[in-house]
């Protein structure tokens, strides 16, 4: 019997199989190479262009929320580009794939609802800045120095150092209340005294306690009145501006003055007071 091949038996030229493998492997390998290539040089572009947006908006001295936020969308717009460009090199077809992925969009978006109102409101943050890194907010039922803003958070560092990440659309649908938005604030004190110490040498005791706390402004001037006659008490209004650093510093100090200062003086402060009358009957 005459030698015969693989191929004869078979009818299958396996060498020519194999030869092809060969050359469709190294063709694959070789896209895959270069689209790993474009990935991570197309990374490490987007970063180095979000440290160079970084440093830029640094030097024009822009809000801290807006720096951010600004870098981190760039940052993501490139590595998308990447992306898409990464996957053409393996002979994806995009067109088909962006189809698909906005279908695929839309559903996750229908989804996601509540994701995309944090993204909004986010935007919105950034935009009208009703608070920066650093102020001390009330919001969302939370206060707290505002410590960072993301795209769909708000982190908040409260007075007892407890970090708390609140959703940017709980936040923009709540009223917000900046404490450090201006540079001075207002003290509001009452101060009752008994209705038998002299008004006038109260009115003037006060006086002499704000003036000679130089951390209270004189422009706002003071606000000293009597503001109620209670049931038990006379009681003023003590009403002091103070710079927005110096607020509670100042409000301690000055409680604490008030009551050494009263005592001094003998001016009481009256205990809630309550008159039984008794009836006998025979």
């Amino acid at each position: 019997m005459d030698e015969v091949g693989i191929a004869d038996i078979t009818g299958f030229d396996w060498a020519e199989l194999l030869e092809t493998a060969q050359t469709t492997g190294v063709a694959f390998g070789l896209k895959l190479l270069a689209a790993l290539v474009i990935f991570y040089v197309g990374r490490m572009v987007a970063r180095m262009l979000q440290k160079g947006l970084r440093k830029m908006l640094q030097t024009q001295a822009v809000d801290k929320i807006l720096e951010t936020f600004v870098c981190n969308l760039a940052y993501w717009a490139i590595m998308i580009f990447v992306i898409i460009a990464a996957i053409n090199q393996v002979g994806v077809q995009t067109t088909s794939l962006i189809a698909v992925m906005g279908a695929a969009g839309l559903a996750v978006g229908l989804a996601l609802q509540g994701s995309l109102s944090n993204f909004a409101a986010g935007v919105l943050i950034v935009i009208f800045r009703p608070y920066r890194v650093g102020d001390w907010v009330e919001a969302a039922g939370i206060s707290g120095s505002v410590e960072q803003v993301q795209i769909l958070t708000t982190m908040l560092k409260t007075g007892d150092n407890k970090q708390i990440i609140v959703p940017n659309s709980q936040i923009m649908n709540s009223i917000i209340t900046n404490y450090s938005a201006n540079d001075t604030r207002r003290i509001d004190m009452i101060v009752g005294v008994s209705y038998s110490d002299d008004l006038d040498k109260v009115r003037k005791t006060l006086e002499e306690l704000v003036a000679s706390d130089e951390r209270i402004l004189k422009d706002p001037a003071c606000t000293i009145a009597v503001s109620e006659l209670a049931d038990s008490s006379v009681n003023f209004v003590v009403r002091p501006w103070a710079s927005t650093a110096d607020y509670w510093s100042v409000k301690f100090d000055l409680t604490e003055a008030v009551k050494k200062r009263f005592d001094k003086e003998g001016i009481s402060f009256p205990f809630p007071q309550q008159d039984v009358h008794l009836y006998k009957q025979s």
